[in-house]
């Protein structure tokens, strides 16, 4: 990464502290989810073979229950866990993904896996949405250095 792309994630590394100390963790995931166009983003905690919705934001407001847990084999979250991050811009026509339950339902999704310092999983830190759509490489990268900042603050 070039220095100047280092600044700018130092910049909105920052932005995101101050998001955190104003809104707790729900204000960092809606600054996360401010800067794309993905309906969800979300933090799942591992929790035996299931995914346990921790906190959600919702940029419609909903808020659906059937986010809340997920079976870890019925989640994209198994390939994040499994292979240290998963994305497909559209699930409906990625080949990786036929058979799998939510293949055209939530149609879009990028995740990276949330690890304790002792270098256990702790869950997921992710953004999906049922319309087909990618994550731009800048926000991955946000990504990967928010998330031990949201560990900190997980335990």
């Amino acid at each position: 990464m070039a220095l100047h792309d280092q600044q700018e994630i130092d910049q909105q590394l920052a932005q995101f502290r101050l998001a955190f100390e104003r809104g707790g963790l729900l204000g960092a995931l809606g600054y996360l989810n401010a800067r794309t166009s993905f309906r969800f983003t979300a933090i799942y905690r591992l929790d035996g073979q299931m995914m346990r919705n921790i906190h959600l934001y919702d940029r419609l407001g909903e808020y659906p229950v059937s986010l809340s847990e997920v079976p870890l084999g019925e989640s994209f979250c198994q390939f994040v866990l499994r292979n240290n991050g998963f994305s497909t811009a559209d699930s409906a026509g990625d080949a990786r993904l036929d058979g799998h339950p939510q293949q055209g339902v939530m149609n879009s999704y990028f995740g990276l896996p949330l690890s304790r310092r002792a270098g256990t999983i702790y869950g997921t830190l992710c953004h999906f949405d049922v319309e087909p759509m990618m994550l731009p490489d800048s926000e991955i990268f946000l990504l990967e250095a928010v998330s031990p900042v949201l560990m900190d603050q997980l335990g």
